[in-house]
């Protein structure tokens, strides 16, 4: 169990609500991109594009090129981390 900064309550409210408005897997709001984070069960997220801009965020994009290649059968980018780690860096840009 970890402590919840209000920043990273703040990020994760608003990418669960960027995914509950982009529940048709179909759509994803311009701007955005889905990303599929978690261990086992993967959970989709929305995240806005200009995420492209933070190293942190591409050294994520590098791991998941390593890991998965360009073959995303989900339909979305997936990316080797644990959803709290995802939230953090979200809670992290916002922040800036």
């Amino acid at each position: 169990m970890g402590i919840c900064l209000p920043s990273m309550v703040q990020a994760k409210q608003i990418l669960k609500l960027q995914s509950l408005l982009s529940k048709n897997r179909a759509q994803v709001p311009k701007g955005h991109f889905a990303v599929y984070v978690g261990e086992v069960d993967k959970k989709r997220y929305v995240v806005p594009i200009s995420y492209l801009n933070n190293p942190s965020f591409r050294s994520l994009l590098c791991q998941a090129e390593e890991e998965f290649g360009y073959n995303h059968t989900m339909g979305g980018l997936t990316i080797p981390c644990e959803e709290h780690a995802l939230l953090d860096l979200a809670s992290r840009l916002q922040a800036s």
